[in-house]
């Protein structure tokens, strides 16, 4: 009689499965965090870049509303021996009509800001008086997430603004979050400016 021949088939033992499914974790995990990665210095990219365009709409802004400003403040107490002063506030006039007695003060000034936005916040205030007399005031932020404002202020007799600089600080918004596992961080903007009020010849 012919002896049939057993074949047997062998398979995977458990170990070689637990090999193979702990390459196939590794690779995943290395795969997820390049990716990973890749979207937090993309987030930090983009949100330093729209920070920058923010500032710098601010500072167009700000430096044309001291271009067609009047009666500057806060003034040196003698101009002719400190025509320069530092601030971390700049009032002037915006608007004047005599016929109707009517004035409009714009105060843009450094205020601290709050766990969100950051340690300090540039405000913009309008007050409105009618001959002589308080009417009302709107305010609004200009931006958050600033390190430091600065306004310098050269004066001449008169007290006559000669020209205002402004310096702003910006840190791009709090990356903290993204900062977990890795070392990115948004860069700090500076913008400085300077602009000197119209003549009227």
């Amino acid at each position: 009689m012919r002896r049939a021949r057993k074949t047997t088939r062998r398979g995977f033992s458990m170990i070689e499965v637990l090999i193979s499914l702990t390459i196939t974790a590794t690779l995943l995990t290395a795969t997820m965090a390049a990716l990973n990665t890749s979207f937090k210095s993309y987030q930090v990219t983009s949100e330093g870049a729209s920070t920058n365009v923010v500032a710098r709409i601010v500072m167009q802004r700000l430096t044309a509303m001291i271009r067609t400003g009047d009666s500057f403040g806060p003034y040196p107490v003698n101009p002719i021996l400190t025509p320069e002063l530092t601030s971390d506030y700049i009032e002037f006039v915006s608007f004047r009509e005599p016929s109707t007695g009517t004035e409009r003060i714009t105060r843009l000034e450094k205020r601290d800001g709050d766990a969100e936005t950051g340690p300090f916040e540039l405000w913009y205030t309008l007050s409105t008086y009618v001959n002589g007399e308080f009417q009302g005031e709107d305010e609004a932020p200009l931006l958050v997430g600033l390190n430091d404002v600065v306004f310098t202020m050269e004066f001449d007799v008169g007290p006559r603004l000669k020209r205002a600089t402004v310096d702003l600080i910006i840190q791009p918004d709090d990356m903290q979050d993204l900062a977990v596992g890795s070392k990115l961080e948004a860069p700090t903007i500076r913008l400085v400016a300077s602009a000197s009020p119209r003549t009227d010849d």
